[in-house]
């Protein structure tokens, strides 16, 4: 029987059936260019004023500043992906997921399961070395309720890595390794995930290394599982280890 499928779909069903390795950049892969990175930039500062404004007038004002904030975080991630969803279905006729890299199971999943925390301790070995300045968090206001507690907790276990694994290693990094080569690629867009936390962390450089070499980490995982799912779950692990952490030092004082 003569298949009927478009060329593109069989090869994608091909790359389904072989297990997971790097990912190695070729003419089709990503399909998307800098236009729609472009387009994708564009739209973040829009669509947090939209959210914010949505959130004042719809979250009650009782539950706190805090909350009301990541819950426009929350509303921003559902616009700007939504947005994504539509570029990649409308303009390419390609699935969301699939596209971003996103295969599960995957090779090396308890190196990301045990990875995340090893790599939170060797953040902190290497913040004592740098003398990373210990300077007042933002975290430190969603210790006001339990409702804050709860959403803050699923933002950074959750939330927080599955957004930011999509947006920097789906959909950036491989454009800059198609671009540039692995190299580049990965610590680029390492180097762009710290700077774009420095504002958090009172724009302390220290700070920015070590997330710039969290992020780098998060980056060479997806590229040598070959899956975008493997650089998510390493973030969450590492996230929750810090998350476990930032309670602990609260409790006791």
């Amino acid at each position: 029987m003569i298949p009927t499928d478009p060329p593109e779909e069989q090869l994608e069903r091909v790359e389904d059936a072989l297990p997971a390795g790097p990912y190695l950049p070729n003419p089709r892969s990503p399909f998307w260019d800098y236009q729609d990175l472009l387009f994708f930039v564009s739209l973040c500062l829009p669509s947090l004023l939209v959210s914010m404004l949505l959130v004042r007038f719809i979250a009650p004002a009782s539950l706190g500043k805090p909350f009301q904030g990541m819950l426009g975080q929350l509303v921003w991630y559902v616009l700007i992906f939504g947005s994504l969803y539509g570029l990649l279905r409308i303009r390419y006729d390609r699935p969301f997921w699939r596209s971003l890299g996103w295969r599960f199971p995957f090779r090396g999943m308890g190196l990301t399961l045990f990875g995340g925390p090893l790599l939170a301790f060797g953040v902190a070995i290497l913040g004592y070395v740098l003398r990373t300045p210990d300077i007042p968090m933002p975290f430190r206001q969603m210790l006001g309720n339990r409702p804050t507690i709860i959403l803050f907790s699923i933002f950074v276990v959750i939330l927080g890595p599955l957004a930011e694994e999509l947006a920097f290693r789906g959909f950036l990094m491989p454009l800059l390794i198609r671009s540039f080569g692995p190299i580049i690629g990965i610590v680029g867009t390492g180097v762009l995930f710290g700077a774009l936390h420095a504002y958090e962390y009172s724009w302390s450089w220290r700070h920015v290394v070590l997330i710039t070499a969290a992020g780098t980490t998060f980056g060479w995982v997806r590229y040598k599982t070959g899956s975008i799912a493997a650089s998510i779950f390493m973030h969450a692990t590492y996230n929750l280890t810090q998350l476990a952490a930032f309670f602990a030092q609260a409790i006791s004082q």
